[in-house]
């Protein structure tokens, strides 16, 4: 029975792509941005400052009604998370144009999640109004968008890096396979048993992130420029 949240493999296509952006910065740095909200969610359910609900078929792609989310997916949240994360970068690393990356890949995610949600994204906490456009109501819609996004980040990085030994391209490829398998788990099986078991799975996303700074140090930069 699937315990974990959906998967969006369009994030982790943005993580990948802003490689290519910015060369400096560790892919794990950047998955981080891109799944920022989402690594946040599942604390804010388990500590009950935020709140979904299971409702088998309530769209065609995941049963989940995110009923309320505004401290890390209304998009003032999400401009504050995103100045937050860049200052953090900018002062740890002292490279621009990596801290801009990160910022646009923070906001990146309320931008790729009002493409897919129901109208439920708040624009504030407390506010009435929700966005969303609504393609996890049309299965082949959610395909075609999410590893098309996934596809052109990946493309991306290929370009960008290379292996510097073996670990490069094994540890690589071996998390593309599992993103995919994980994604295409959560798809096709059942609905989660609970929302704290789906909370406390959610926390593994973050060996998303320890997988990809591992990935990191064992590639290199095809064309590094001097900044």
């Amino acid at each position: 029975m699937k315990e974990s949240p959906p998967v969006f493999l369009g994030h982790f296509g943005v993580g990948f792509g802003a490689k290519a952006a910015a060369p400096r910065t560790s892919l794990g740095t950047l998955f981080l941005a891109a799944q920022f909200t989402d690594l946040l969610w599942p604390s804010m359910l388990l500590v009950g400052l935020e709140k979904v609900e299971i409702v088998p078929g309530i769209t065609q792609v995941t049963p989940l009604d995110f009923t309320e989310y505004p401290m890390t997916h209304s998009l003032i949240a999400v401009l504050i998370w995103s100045a937050l994360f860049t200052a953090a970068i900018y002062l740890l690393r002292r490279y621009p144009r990596g801290a801009w990356v990160c910022a646009a890949a923070v906001i990146s995610h309320w931008v790729l999640d009002a493409l897919v949600h129901r109208p439920d994204l708040p624009h504030k906490q407390g506010g009435a109004s929700r966005l969303g456009l609504g393609q996890w109501n049309s299965f082949p819609a959610t395909l075609v968008v999410e590893l098309g996004v996934f596809s052109i980040g990946l493309i991306l990085y290929l370009r960008s890096t290379r292996p510097l030994d073996r670990i490069g391209s094994v540890a690589l490829w071996s998390l593309v396979g599992f993103l995919l398998v994980i994604y295409f788990a959560n798809l096709f099986s059942s609905r989660p048993p609970n929302v704290t078991a789906m909370a406390w799975v959610g926390q593994a996303q973050w060996l998303l992130v320890i997988w990809a700074f591992w990935i990191d140090r064992h590639r290199a930069n095809r064309d590094l420029p001097s900044l």
